[in-house]
């Protein structure tokens, strides 16, 4: 298109007389630099920025940071440099709210597309923030790390990492929660349910910072993570199971039990058919699955997750 512009142009500037010619060249460069350009730039404007947890890389593993990562179709592997992607919503809709995005991939790769970029367009259409992680992986062949220890690591970094930054990215720092599909979802619960006090004399300022979840949307979890007793401040739960995803039903049935235990409040969407790893929906046979998001959508709005923060919340 940009060529055709170009052809039309030039031919035009041929046929003016001399002063015409002159009077015109300066407006010819300028619309034919805008051509060139301008397709280029918009496009970079729509890309999300993508922030490392660490500057210099991973605590003990900075000299694995500048690895490529392995990506094709729908998964990435090989993730030595864990980071954030950063979708914001359009500032007319944009509410406050925030999610940190953990994908699935059973530890050994991560579902990035499906359970991270969908879920954050998702979100950023209801005004919501979302911050995709990508977090080590401990079952990848030959991984250096500890199931227990660098996917908690990752995620309680990256909360710290969303709350140092909110007033720049305009978040509520009281509405900030977690969302996790199959292992991402383990990995949700080691964040929420250990400690989440900063360290108060920690030279980077970041680890100062408290990493709590103020809610948890959970999707067909593992039980990695999920502790004995539900403790007396765990955040508001939204969680999403199908009845025939039998190895991922009983980790949701768990937390239920426990978190009516505890007295904390809970929402649970326990669907007859849909199986492991139906992601947003979009892809599934059944309407119930399909419709799932909404319902999330549903309990956000119903537990003032969606309304816009006050001056003095920000």
């Amino acid at each position: 298109m940009a060529d055709e512009h170009l052809h039309f142009m030039t031919t035009t500037l041929e046929r003016l007389p001399a002063p015409g010619r002159l009077l015109r060249i300066g407006l010819f460069m300028n619309l034919s630099c805008a051509l060139i350009f301008f397709p280029a730039t918009a496009r970079a404007a729509d890309e999300p920025t993508v922030v490392p947890l660490w500057a210099n890389g991973a605590p003990g593993f900075e000299d694995r940071r500048n690895e490529p990562e392995l990506a094709k179709d729908y998964w990435v592997r090989n993730i030595n440099n864990p980071s954030l992607t950063v979708f914001l919503p359009p500032k007319d809709k944009a509410n406050g709210a925030a999610v940190l995005i953990c994908p699935g991939g059973g530890h050994r790769e991560l579902v990035y597309n499906a359970e991270g970029v969908e879920p954050a367009r998702y979100l950023t259409n209801l005004g919501v923030a979302a911050f995709v992680l990508k977090y080590r992986l401990a079952r990848e062949t030959n991984s250096p790390y500890s199931l227990q220890k660098h996917p908690r690591e990752d995620a309680q970094r990256a909360m710290r990492l969303i709350r140092s930054r909110a007033a720049e990215w305009s978040l509520d720092s009281n509405r900030i929660g977690v969302m996790g599909f199959s292992a991402g979802g383990e990995v949700a619960a080691l964040l929420v349910y250990s400690p989440t006090e900063g360290e108060a004399n920690a030279s980077d300022p970041i680890n100062r910072m408290n990493c709590r979840s103020d809610f948890q949307i959970v999707i067909y979890p593992g039980p990695l993570g999920i502790p004995d007793q539900i403790p007396a401040d765990a955040p508001p739960a939204f969680f999403v199971i199908a009845n025939d995803d039998t190895s991922h039903v009983g980790p949701v049935l768990a937390q239920l039990e426990k978190y009516h235990q505890a007295n904390r409040p809970i929402e649970v969407h326990l669907y007859a058919q849909g199986g492991h790893g139906f992601n947003m929906g979009n892809r599934s046979k059944f309407a119930s699955i399909r419709g799932w998001p909404q319902r999330m959508a549903d309990w956000l709005s119903d537990n003032k997750l969606l309304e816009p923060a006050s001056p003095r919340a920000k």
